[in-house]
């Protein structure tokens, strides 16, 4: 049995850290023993043990904090850890040099989460044993830029549950909850409110597709740090009345069925999980041609891209989706299509087991 032990000290809850769970449930049981060392106050901890998973709890107060790294190490120790999988800057410090002092060594996975520029290589070319980005985009930005040996570094996208996410089997959406008509035009997105995300944008966009649409709706799901700002933002622009915030929801199936159009205004993103779940729903994606998102947004044929920061581009091509339903439905087809061949739970799940086998069989 291989004990893999993930570490994670955001504690917030996102894709980041949906993707580490997904990763955890779906390792072959027969060969793998997930765990996962967390901060106590963290949403990632809350949902582990709602699903039952095997948590470890690990206050982390920074970079290099050295009660940190003694805890890290109590633990790797007494788990018998094989491979340490870690995923922010502050656990992947105190976790790799846990690992470090230890005789029986265990080998450390480096996901690399987010598609933002970094200045210190370290982390990735010495204390890491394996790489992993979440997108081509991010692995070439790593060995041409920042000369990590290509052989450490693998590219494995997020996986979609597509038995959850499908279109055939979720009917349901939340038009009727939310007081909207089936023939209402419905727009929005889904992440957490971080300035990063471009929302300010979309929202700029907003009075110019309701001039041409102006009985179309604006869904944003999610919360976060800048929830305030975007409030005031949409009372200045006068769009209350066009504009619905939901919060958090767990039936993401359901919202995107809600939704005509799913818009991703980022103006930084590796490999977005929220944009794969909408094509798996076949909902027309408009998104920010930035990152990782051109490799699974084909515009014109997945997807619509438009330039970072352009809210007169974001009302062109959502107002132009509206205006072309037959157009929606092709964009929605392909990107099933693509998700299915390309980017399913199981085929992430799977390769991530392949670069824990291939770091146990060079031990052997």
């Amino acid at each position: 049995m291989i004990t893999v032990m993930h570490t994670e000290s955001s504690r917030g809850w996102g894709g980041q850290e949906m993707r580490i769970l997904r990763e955890m449930r779906a390792l072959d049981r027969k060969t793998f023993l997930p765990l996962l060392a967390c901060q106590p106050d963290s949403g990632i901890a809350g949902k582990a043990r709602e699903q039952g998973a095997d948590v470890d709890f690990v206050r982390i107060r920074g970079n290099i904090d050295p009660l940190a790294v003694f805890c890290f190490r109590r633990i790797f120790r007494l788990r018998n850890v094989d491979i340490v999988h870690t995923h922010s800057n502050a656990d992947s410090w105190n976790a790799s040099l846990a690992a470090r002092f230890l005789r029986r060594r265990p080998w450390v996975v480096r996901t690399r989460h987010l598609s933002a520029s970094f200045n210190n290589r370290l982390i990735y070319s010495f204390l890491a044993d394996r790489v992993v980005t979440t997108g081509e985009y991010t692995r070439t930005y790593m060995i041409r830029e920042k000369g990590i040996d290509p052989e450490r570094v693998v590219a494995i996208p997020s996986g979609i549950d597509l038995n959850r996410f499908d279109p055939g089997t979720t009917r349901e959406n939340l038009r009727g909850e939310l007081g909207l008509g089936e023939d209402t035009p419905v727009f929005g997105s889904a992440s957490i409110f971080r300035r990063k995300k471009g929302y300010d944008f979309l929202l700029e966009a907003t009075p110019r597709i309701l001039s041409a649409h102006p009985s179309a709706k604006l869904l944003l799901v999610g919360g976060g740090p800048q929830e305030e700002n975007l409030r005031r933002r949409i009372e200045e622009l006068k769009i209350e009345e066009a504009v619905i915030l939901s919060g958090f929801r767990e039936d993401m199936p359901r919202v995107l069925n809600t939704m005509d159009i799913f818009v991703f205004p980022t103006l930084e993103e590796a490999f977005p999980n929220a944009v794969m779940e909408a094509l798996a729903m076949k909902r027309a994606v408009v998104a920010s041609r930035v990152g990782g998102v051109p490799d699974i947004i084909r515009d014109g044929e997945t997807g619509l891209l438009v330039e970072p920061g352009d809210p007169a581009a974001i009302a062109e091509k959502v107002s132009f989706l509206f205006r072309n339903r037959s157009l929606r439905t092709k964009i929605g087809e392909a990107g099933r299509r693509f998700v299915e061949a390309n980017c399913s739970h199981n085929i992430m799940v799977r390769r991530v087991e392949g670069v824990y086998r291939n770091l146990m069989e060079n031990r052997t």
